[in-house]
């Protein structure tokens, strides 16, 4: 029984495993994670926080309270998991999950502000803006999610290129704007360091205009690098889109079989003559002619 409870506890908060039950649990804690956002950022509105703060109270008791629960019922179920199955060590790999860390840092915030008069007050307010990690709780039941983090690692190279050559350009310019500002301008750019943000400023287009230069050659320059930026700062904009298209086309061609049963699509390729494994096309799904 110990272990069958176990089990069920594993698939129902496993998302597409816990059946009907399953999904109204997925349901009520992805609207718990939405409500509990929103109440981070309305109690930041004084008057609101002044006049509600009882309800404020018992509504993060309340979730906290779910919030453990789930967590626990995670950790102490992964062992049903074939990658976590020892009992301890299983357990310890599976909470240093990146999601289960989450759920962890989700409910620690409540935990310390029990402690609030031994805490410094700055300390308490940082603490409050932590809650709204349980935002990144969404991943686990959001596929558009999921599949921004397939995107992130399909594309990890590319972006980690694209990451390399924005940070030479950067270095570049502000060195350069530097050398030629800095007689000018000793207070605004008073060191490459200092200089940058005029080259993160310039390099993205935004121009927030605090830091300009002002002599000819400067300006000139100025004008080359802004170019240069909407070349150079799109460039991961668009490997991200290219992946995202990658990402649809594939689960298009997943989802595509005509009148095909989903049992039918999982069985294809099991047939005992081993060419019936090409009988169907990879793409659209349907089934190809000798």
């Amino acid at each position: 029984m110990y272990r069958s409870v176990r089990r069920e506890t594993y698939e129902l908060f496993t998302p597409e495993l816990g059946g009907e039950v399953g999904r109204w649990v997925d349901w009520f804690i992805l609207i718990l994670i939405l409500a509990n956002v929103t109440a981070v950022m309305l109690e930041t509105v004084d008057p609101l926080r002044m006049q509600y703060e009882a309800f404020f109270w018992q509504f993060e008791l309340f979730s906290v309270v779910v919030f453990t629960i789930e967590y626990v019922a995670r950790v102490w179920a992964a062992v049903e998991n074939g990658d976590y199955e020892h009992p301890v060590w299983g357990r310890i790999r599976y909470a240093f999950r990146p999601l289960v860390m989450v759920d962890f840092l989700a409910i620690l915030p409540f935990y310390l502000l029990l402690i609030g008069p031994a805490v410094d007050l700055r300390f308490l307010r940082a603490l409050r803006l932590v809650r709204l990690l349980r935002l990144m709780k969404l991943a686990r039941y959001s596929e558009s999610i999921r599949a921004f983090g397939v995107v992130l690692r399909h594309k990890k190279p590319d972006l980690l290129i694209a990451l390399f050559a924005n940070s030479l350009m950067l270095i570049l310019a502000s060195s350069v704007m530097y050398y030629v500002e800095h007689e000018a301008q000793p207070e605004a750019f008073g060191s490459i360091p200092e200089t940058m943000w005029w080259g993160v400023a310039t390099l993205t287009t935004v121009g927030y205009g605090d830091v300009t230069p002002v002599t000819p050659v400067g300006k000139f320059f100025a004008a080359v690098v802004a170019v240069l930026g909407i070349g150079m700062f799109a460039l991961p904009a668009s490997i991200l889109a290219s992946g995202f298209v990658e990402v649809a086309t594939e689960n298009a061609g997943d989802d595509v079989g005509g009148d095909t049963s989903e049992e039918d699509r999982k069985n294809r390729g099991r047939e005992e003559d081993p060419r019936e494994k090409y009988s169907y096309c990879p793409h659209c799904g349907e089934r190809l002619d000798d």
